[in-house]
């Protein structure tokens, strides 16, 4: 019998992408042996209330250097052209327009943010529209979350220890969507910290991938001379 595709998603700004989005990504991966996971830069980020520092341009470039090389990880460009807001509704429904189905589509995020998953567009009826693949945050373990969403509990998994195309975990897959929890370590690491850092003019070694941080420093991207470039001399 032909396994069903099953695709990973992991939206966002990615402003810049960092080390602690590649990791969310591979833990998905690993976790519920997905066929491929989708790294998918936001073109307007609903709930930001200033625009991403560096251009639509700069963002999928990052992101398509940080998955390069990386099994199972690569970027999408579905979102990154449109001009209004990215809501997670409106993305997993132009992923139906694809072709793909609820059961196909593992939609990825910390624990942090499906916390507050009652505040998101379109709630309660986008966990209809996929899978959600739910990953660890540092002070923020996907294990908790039964017990602080106790009215989404019933539908909350582990996904096996050993996952396999075949094996029960993944069967349960088949019968109902769930919300995948993923316990797995993530480094503290934030692109607020990151920008914060190169308008300082401090190191971001080791939060970014190597070559995130070369593409940073050849455009000269979140420095505060950028800044002084982009928005004038009130900033000066």
């Amino acid at each position: 019998m032909t396994s069903v595709t099953r695709i990973g998603i992991l939206g966002g700004t990615f402003d810049p992408v960092h080390t602690g989005h590649v990791d969310t990504a591979l833990a998905a991966h690993r976790a519920l042996a997905l066929d491929r996971v989708l790294v998918m830069p936001s073109g307007t980020p609903p709930h930001r209330s200033s625009p991403p520092s560096a251009s639509r341009f700069h963002r999928f470039a990052m992101a398509a250097l940080a998955v390069t090389g990386l099994p199972g990880l690569m970027v999408s460009d579905l979102e990154i052209g449109h001009s209004g807001p990215c809501y997670t509704f409106d993305t997993l429904a132009r992923l139906h327009g694809t072709g793909l189905g609820a059961a196909q589509i593992f939609f990825i995020t910390g624990a942090d943010a499906f916390a507050e998953i009652a505040t998101w567009s379109r709630y309660p009826q986008v966990l209809e529209m996929a899978h959600f693949v739910v990953v660890s945050r540092p002070g923020d373990p996907a294990a908790a979350l039964p017990a602080r969403l106790p009215t989404l509990a019933a539908r909350m998994v582990q996904p096996a220890a050993s996952p396999s195309t075949t094996g029960d975990g993944l069967a349960q897959a088949r019968h109902g969507l769930k919300v995948w929890l993923v316990d797995a370590p993530t480094p503290d690491v934030s692109s607020t910290e990151v920008r914060r850092r190169l308008a300082a003019g401090e190191s971001i070694a080791g939060l970014v991938p190597t070559t995130v941080e070369t593409y940073i420093g050849q455009h000269g991207l979140y420095s505060r001379g950028d800044a002084v470039a982009r928005f004038g001399k009130s900033l000066a």
